[in-house]
């Protein structure tokens, strides 16, 4: 099987209509392999509950009150 280098110089060995041929093509195959093959979509959901094991036995209110008077000085 030819390497990348190979075919590049078989590339550059057509007339400039065959490069523009051949990249139109090439582009099409690409563009069509990445419209096949869509990335998973993520929920924001999935992040529900992580770092919970951080705030046990945190309460909340004393946590804001704390912050707030860090913010006084």
């Amino acid at each position: 099987m030819p390497d990348y280098l190979e075919i590049r110089r078989l590339a550059e060995q057509l007339t400039p209509d065959e490069q523009l041929q051949l990249i139109h093509e090439l582009l099409g195959r690409i563009c069509q392999q990445v419209t096949l093959t869509p990335k998973p979509k993520r929920s924001l959901l999935e992040l529900r509950g992580l770092g919970k094991e951080v705030w046990q036995g945190v309460e909340a209110q004393e946590y804001v009150n704390q912050e707030r008077e860090s913010w006084n000085g």
